[in-house]
């Protein structure tokens, strides 16, 4: 009998080629879409152009029928509202710049799934992410780059643990974009040449300041102040959530020449200024680390290695040492400034293609 996998369709092209992979190779294919918002979210998504509305489940119906293969729709609204929505608002509120992206990978597209999926008989799941599982000689489960760098999707699936990779295929990793169109096309899956959707899909129109403010209500902090990095008082901000490391545009302060964003306290609702070279930084420490091609125990508090982080979805790797500081700390010195260290992002660190370990970013430093 074939092993049966459950495979995230999003409606895109990916997801449904990943299906058509893995029905080809043998296995019992279940299309599955996870739904996550009501009935009246997802009609305002699809008039404003998110990537969650009803044509995404159309579409994944569709490309289902097409490949002959079962196909359901899943409620996960009570834990994405929580671990991914929740998480998004009080990272905000406390001043840094989260990644609901890589929340929503490890406890929606993966955990809350896998469960289901276990519940319907199924060892694996899917996506159709470009990255590869493999697992090393050291017996450790990890994600390997994808064959083509222009959609390496690796950094945001950091946050798998060791068991969720066990289970998990990702088969689109072994191709590049124009195969993987080439490949929908031949098979005749509906949604081909379906553009790519890379909005986050809860906040439609890019205005995060804009769906803080009409979901957080009386927790957002009031307007502060802004303050160069002599300490001069520049005048009124709008308030934290209006700002992020590294931002040039949209300060509403005139200096005569550019400025940016250096830092955030939302303890006093400061935005602090500065020049182009101070958004510049060559040292981080992160913390809510998660171990992937080595165990925490291969790298003991107090010891060193070298790597290459990513502070950022789609910024180079630099190289670099981390050293492991602490229990749940790791801090990183890179080889070369590096810029806009945002704290609340991810510092993922590889060793060659693998992911070794990485973390959510509290400090940086030069």
């Amino acid at each position: 009998m074939a092993e049966r996998v459950v495979v995230g369709m999003s409606g895109g092209v990916d997801s449904s080629v990943a299906a058509y992979l893995l029905k080809l190779q043998g296995y019992e294919v279940i299309g599955v879409t996870m739904q996550v918002w009501d009935a009246a979210c997802s009609l305002q998504m699809e008039r404003e152009g998110g990537c969650c509305g009803q044509s995404a489940v159309d579409d994944a119906r569709r490309v289902c029928g097409v490949l002959g293969i079962p196909y359901y729709v899943m409620g996960f609204r009570d834990v994405f509202q929580k671990k991914v929505i929740g998480y998004f608002i009080d990272e905000y509120l406390k001043g840094r710049t989260p990644n609901p992206c890589l929340a929503c990978n490890r406890y929606v597209k993966w955990e809350a799934l896998r469960i289901k999926a276990e519940e319907i008989g199924a060892k694996y799941i899917s996506t159709g992410h470009y990255a590869r599982v493999e697992r090393l000689s050291n017996g450790r489960y990890t994600i390997r780059n994808s064959v083509t760098a222009a959609k390496d999707q690796t950094y945001a699936l950091y946050r798998l643990t060791q068991e969720q990779l066990a289970h998990t295929m990702m088969p689109v990793g072994e191709y590049h974009k124009s195969e993987v169109r080439a490949m929908a096309k031949e098979a005749g899956i509906p949604v081909a040449g379906k553009p790519d959707s890379e909005e986050i899909c809860f906040v439609t129109d890019d205005d995060y300041a804009g769906y803080l403010e009409r979901n957080a209500g009386d927790r957002i902090p009031g307007p502060g102040r802004f303050v160069y990095r002599d300490g001069t008082d520049l005048g009124p901000n709008r308030g934290i959530i209006h700002y992020t490391v590294g931002q040039r545009k949209h300060l509403g302060i005139a200096l005569g020449h550019p400025v940016f964003v250096t830092g955030i306290d939302a303890g006093t609702n400061t935005v602090y200024i500065g020049e182009s070279g101070d958004v510049f930084g060559d040292t981080l420490t992160c913390s809510e680390l998660n171990f992937m091609a080595i165990s925490k125990e291969e790298l003991p508090v107090g010891e060193s290695l070298r790597a290459a982080g990513k502070i950022r979805y789609g910024a180079a790797a630099v190289p670099c040492t981390i050293t492991r500081t602490g229990e749940d700390t790791i801090t990183a010195r890179f080889d070369e400034k590096v810029r806009a260290i945002a704290p609340g992002q991810a510092a993922v660190f590889y060793a060659g293609e693998h992911i070794l370990c990485g973390g959510a970013i509290d400090f940086a430093g030069t």
